[in-house]
């Protein structure tokens, strides 16, 4: 998916880089109505209404589009219907009809187009869009929307452009290495899709201004060290200050490079080589 620039008419538009939606197919579909249902916001409140996810609020209607990740439904053929928006992840989302009337969305691959037939299980042909075991799968060929657990649904590589791919198969495991690097031991049984996630351009696109984030439900955020000392730890100083300490939240928590991981956490045993840390890959 391509990015379009404006001819600046407002001094937002002069920042603001969005997608084409060329991929889309055909534009402008309204979401198939029993597939989705309401979503509920909470504006960052628990059931008291005491605020636990700050700078969340507000934003634009949405309603959740029920995607198959399971894609449990083997050895029968299904037809792509549409492709489509969802304004629920960064990625675009497919409707298949299956043969008997069934219509399921799937996360849509890059390439994927209207009128083309995909399928899921074992036997399944080695083709973008189909979704088989990764025992069935080439090493080398990218994948994504793998699952962790046999039949739980994909879990792993869902975000738009994302994909990972098979390094070898050994014993019950799977090699698998995923986008940030990490390559992690998953069971052989679980499933994957064929192909890279599509919408690639996402990653490319600026927002431009404030209001578009306020559209999405974000909420705006003063940094700490413009604050007073009372209201953060980073606050006070004379004329412009770093904070001249280390980055925290209001309640002096460390927010860079702080690891969040449990040092003990039972799936550290999946992990044969971590993901690199930020400031190597940057360079």
């Amino acid at each position: 998916m391509g990015i379009k620039a404006r001819k600046p008419s407002t001094p937002s538009q002069r920042w603001t880089k969005l997608l084409d939606f060329k991929e889309l197919e055909p534009r402008n579909k309204k979401p198939e109505k029993s597939l989705t249902f309401p979503l509920k916001k909470s504006g960052g409140r628990n059931s008291h209404g005491h605020v636990t996810s700050r700078h969340r609020g507000g934003g634009h209607k949405r309603k959740y589009r029920l995607i198959d990740f399971k894609r449990d439904k083997d050895d029968v053929m299904a037809k792509v219907v549409s492709v489509e928006y969802d304004p629920n992840r960064s990625a675009n989302i497919a409707l298949l009809l299956y043969p008997d009337s069934e219509k399921r969305y799937i996360i849509s691959p890059l390439g994927l187009k209207v009128g083309e037939e995909v399928a899921s299980g074992e036997n399944a042909e080695i083709k973008m869009g189909n979704s088989l075991p990764l025992f069935k799968i080439p090493p080398g060929m990218p994948v994504h929307n793998i699952e962790l657990a046999p039949g739980k649904g994909g879990r792993l590589v869902r975000g738009a452009g994302g994909t990972a791919s098979i390094m070898a198969l050994e014993g019950k495991f799977a090699h698998v290495k995923l986008p940030s690097g990490e390559i992690r031991l998953i069971k052989k049984e679980c499933r994957a899709t064929i192909g890279q996630v599509g919408n690639i351009g996402h990653e490319r696109k600026s927002i431009g201004k404030a209001g578009r984030s306020r559209w999405m439900g974000k909420r705006s955020s003063v940094r700490g060290v413009a604050m007073n000392p009372h209201d953060h730890p980073m606050g006070g100083g004379e004329g412009k200050s770093s904070g001249g300490r280390h980055p925290t939240t209001p309640w002096g928590k460390a927010t860079k490079g702080l690891i969040t991981r449990k040092k003990k956490k039972y799936s550290n045993k999946y992990i044969i080589k971590k993901r690199p840390s930020k400031h190597k890959r940057r360079k």
